[in-house]
């Protein structure tokens, strides 16, 4: 038995799980922090629209560029060791972005967004090395409500933050989570934190399963797709159509993304519940259903914006916890489970990079916010059949 597996055994599951959870509280957080600050550093560094736009848009396409070497990192160095590097890195990129001009705040975000991409692909090999299969689901799922707990914390504390002590302070703040979450992973793993450990190419505890076809792959990296455009674009673009469409002040149309966000916890936290009972199939198709939702409703009936912003935010919630234990219980191995990973998310992200830009332009063009919701109508389509043909396969675990 591999030295990995003994210390993953003698960790208390609750320390571990704990331990994912506050390194979820890092991977969105840090990104979210921007948004309410936006304005002073315009003010202070004299960004352009454009370049503010690559604040947002910088961390994004890491996920997808540096998805391959993310997964290198987890293979070649262990998943201890790299959760540490993310760590190391989260910490290193909110102080530089904080500590100087508009080059060191680009330079920050690009820190920040290859630190989390590692996280993105290991955390997962994590939970799937070191959870039984009757605990998967839900230790994934405490991961995504946590990204998402992340991202709402930090939304709500950064803009007082920033009139308090600057907006500086207020994004280095962040910081804070990166070290308590490797305290805690110290604690959790030991040593393993601080010694790179390859993984080997098959897991030696678990007997090697089927490996899942390209077809089952692409059918999640296409739901995946769906996934991160649909998120992004409506992350992005939400407030604004609320406030065009039904002449809400900012505000008021700010709500909704916060309901977007906050349900995604109940999706998160929900999805791997739900699915012990019914198949991942089923439970993806009611996920498609709440994501088709959400862009038909707003066409359709924009004055219930509150309960299509609630249902997109279970569905976006669930979305990615859903398709993260499709890769966990489909891999056969470690090293397959880390390039299937590794495909999945840097494909998706690729085209989560491009809606708020496409979905913009778009709107620009056409002066109306149809043409938007028409192209999120497909993304979330391609996230409905893309995960239905491929959560057949997937093995169902009590």
């Amino acid at each position: 038995m591999s030295s990995n597996r003994i210390l993953s055994r003698a960790t208390p599951g609750w320390i571990l799980l704990l331990s994912i959870g506050l390194i979820a509280l890092n991977m969105r957080g840090p990104l979210v922090a921007v948004a309410p600050v936006v304005g002073a550093m315009k003010q202070d560094l004299g960004f352009s629209p454009a370049e503010l736009g690559y604040l947002t848009g910088i961390p994004v396409l890491c996920f997808a560029l540096a998805a391959p070497l993310a997964a290198l990192t987890g293979r070649k160095l262990g998943p201890e060791f790299a959760i540490t590097l993310t760590l190391l890195g989260v910490f290193l990129g909110v102080v530089v972005r904080s500590s100087g001009g508009g080059a060191l705040v680009m330079l920050g975000t690009v820190i920040l967004g290859i630190a989390i991409t590692v996280g993105n692909i290991v955390v997962p090999l994590i939970i799937r090395r070191d959870f039984t299969p009757a605990r998967q689901g839900a230790a994934m799922g405490v991961y995504t409500a946590a990204l998402n707990i992340g991202s709402f914390i930090t939304a709500m504390v950064t803009a007082p933050l920033a009139e308090l002590l600057g907006w500086r302070l207020a994004l280095a703040s962040c910081g804070v989570f990166a070290l308590a979450a490797a305290a805690f992973w110290a604690l959790a793993v030991r040593r393993r934190a601080f010694v790179p450990e390859a993984v080997p190419g098959a897991d030696p505890a678990r007997p090697a399963g089927k490996p899942a076809s390209r077809w089952i792959t692409a059918g999640l990296t296409a739901g995946f797709a769906g996934q991160a455009f649909s998120y992004y674009g409506v992350t992005a673009w939400l407030p604004s159509l609320l406030a065009d469409e039904l002449g809400m002040a900012p505000s008021a149309a700010g709500a909704g993304s916060s309901l977007f966000q906050i349900f995604a916890i109940v999706g998160g936290l929900g999805v791997p519940f739900v699915a012990r009972y019914v198949s991942t199939t089923t439970a993806g198709l009611a996920l498609g259903a709440l994501w088709l939702s959400v862009p038909a409703g707003l066409l359709l009936v924009p004055g219930l914006w509150w309960l299509w912003s609630s249902f997109g935010g279970v569905a976006q919630g669930g979305g990615i916890t859903l398709i993260f234990i499709a890769i966990i219980r489909l891999a056969r191995d470690q090293a397959s489970a880390g390039r299937m990973s590794a495909v999945v998310q840097g494909a998706g992200y690729s085209f989560g990079a491009v809606a708020p830009t496409l979905l913009g332009y778009v709107h620009g063009v056409s002066g109306s916010w149809t043409g938007p919701l028409l192209i999120i109508l497909g993304s979330t389509a391609a996230f409905t059949l893309g995960t239905a043909l491929s959560l057949r396969h997937v093995p169902k675990r009590h």
